[in-house]
């Protein structure tokens, strides 16, 4: 038993050999360029599809793709680490996705860029887990939250950068240089990963040999997310269940999940690690994780939109309106990092959820005459609650399990995250599409004969355009379209109220779940019970 204590206390008290932070600084550079294409290339599908002479449905699967495949191997990123070595299977990831980028800024046609694509979203799909559990190793409890925080930024603040600056070089350059500007990125993070990056001690590579690889397993799981992935990305298009393409899929789906869940729950070498979520904290801190996804990429999705649509704005005066949110996060990440050293996660996340919910309900009380300061300010508001979650969700995470477990805990949380966004925008578009019809639906009562204001706001349309010109019967069609159009704009108006009101309740919902969370000392230490 002496003889093998000094071991496992010089894995305990293992530090990388070079200084931290530049470990941290390193593996969020693949991460950033990683996060950033998983949305910059929103904005460049016309131009890609008049490129590549294709339609405009069919272009949309050069984001599905890229998201099956992301989904796929989130989950299988700690699996394969412990076969490959956490550091050669994160360089591999890099290596793919920068090769892919590459290959992508020079598809001839659609179906050469969609393979593409499917290959830069197997290897992005590994960079977040593996730099997560990088981090987790790399730095003590009492200092994770500083190092989650520069995480946080890449993580938060891409998705919001993604579309304004996908609109940007799509303008001045052409589509290919959203594919093409990863290059320098990936070439820069292999050659500092290589240098500075070492797997500790405890991480045990095992021999592929003897290795027995769940295959049912691995296959499930690829079929069950990537269904998942393709059910939520195409399902508003294809008008949900009323597609029998939707309707397939999802029965595959969830019979595969579900096997998933039993097989994997059993199997003495799981490709996931199910028995996780035995420790509640984890299984909050995932839970808590899926919601923030779905709050930040649906009200990401939902007020650039919003002004674009409604307010006249250009797609880079929304981007602009985005922005100050983004500066809110980079500089409050470091101060919640700070503050998780002397307070405990669970306060910190209740104030957050707060903030968060009260930003969103602040958002329902839009309406057409807001000016470009009011949409910037309620974003940075909104900014404040979702930096005061991400650093502690992360933190709570890792507190009670052991090390060789960060590996696999990282994929899951990963996970939860690109889910519950995909659920998000799944949802805030299909509400927004059909909650415009039931108000259309109700607003249109009111446009009768019988209705004095109706009448009068009738007449003076008329009598305007018959100013200008305009024949008697002429001036009364235009003065109907005009009617019309006012109200198609407040039954649109009207449901992303009902959109932002919905994420509020959703996000305030989970205030109690917090509680659930096992007490941890500051810092993300564990307490004594």
């Amino acid at each position: 038993m002496s003889a093998a204590a000094p071991p496992l206390e010089n894995a305990d008290i293992w530090r990388p050999a070079v200084n931290p932070w530049i470990i941290a600084i390193t593996v969020t550079l693949a991460t950033f360029m990683e996060v950033l294409d998983t949305s910059i290339a929103n904005v460049a599908l016309p131009h890609i599809a008049g490129s590549l002479s294709a339609g405009q449905d069919e272009s949309t699967w050069v984001l599905t793709s890229y998201l099956v495949s992301n989904a796929i191997v989130l989950p299988l990123s700690g699996w394969l680490s412990s076969i490959m070595g956490r550091k050669n299977f994160y360089m591999s990831c890099v290596a793919l996705f920068t090769i892919s980028s590459f290959l992508c800024g020079l598809a001839p046609n659609l179906a050469t860029l969609i393979i593409c694509r499917v290959l830069q979203g197997a290897g992005g799909g590994g960079l977040q887990p593996s730099e997560q559990a990088i981090l987790a190793d790399t730095f003590e409890p009492a200092k994770r939250g500083m190092a989650f925080a520069v995480y946080g930024v890449a993580v938060v603040t891409a998705p919001a950068i993604g579309p304004t600056l996908g609109g940007w070089i799509t303008d001045n350059f052409t589509w290919r240089w959203i594919f093409f500007i990863n290059i320098p990125v990936g070439i820069i993070s292999m050659l500092l990963t290589s240098r500075l990056i070492q797997d500790p001690p405890y991480l045990r590579r095992r021999k592929l040999s003897e290795t027995k690889i769940d295959y049912i397993g691995l296959g499930f799981v690829a079929l069950g997310l990537g269904t998942l992935q393709v059910v939520l990305d195409k399902g508003q298009r294809e008008d949900w269940f009323e597609s029998h393409f939707i309707v397939i899929l999802s029965i595959i789906c969830v019979a595969s999940l579900i096997f998933v869940v039993i097989w994997e729950w059993k199997h003495k070498d799981p490709i996931i690690d199910l028995h996780l979520f035995r420790d509640r904290t984890f299984g909050v801190s995932n839970l808590l994780m899926f919601m923030l996804g779905f709050a930040l990429l649906g009200s990401t999705l939902l007020l650039p939109l919003f002004m674009q649509t409604l307010l006249g704005y250009s797609a880079e005066q929304a981007g602009l309106a985005l922005m100050p949110g983004g500066f809110t996060i980079m500089l409050l990440l470091p101060l919640v990092g700070f503050l998780l050293s002397r307070y405990s996660p669970r306060w910190l996340l209740v104030f957050g959820l707060i903030v968060l919910s009260s930003s969103l309900f602040h958002m329902a009380r839009f309406d057409l005459a807001i000016d470009f300061r009011t949409a910037a300010i309620a974003r940075v508001f909104q900014a404040v609650g979702m930096a005061f979650l991400f650093v502690p969700i992360n933190t709570a995470a890792y507190a009670f399990l052991p090390r060789e477990k960060n590996n696999a805990a990282s994929g899951l949380m990963n996970l939860a995250r690109n889910i519950g966004g995909s659920v998000g925008i799944s949802l805030v578009t299909t509400m927004l599409d059909r909650r415009s019809q039931v108000h259309m639906h109700d607003l249109s009562r009111n446009l009768s004969s019988a209705n004095p204001a109706f009448r009068s706001m009738l007449q003076g349309a008329t009598q305007a355009m018959q100013a200008h010109g305009a024949s008697a019967a002429f001036a009364t069609r235009q003065a109907y379209a005009l009617i019309e159009g006012t109200v198609q704009r407040e039954a649109t108006m009207l449901a992303y109220i009902d959109n932002f009101r919905l994420l509020a309740f959703a996000i305030m919902a989970m205030v109690p779940i917090v509680f659930l969370m096992k007490k941890g000392r500051p810092g993300g230490g564990i307490a004594v019970h």
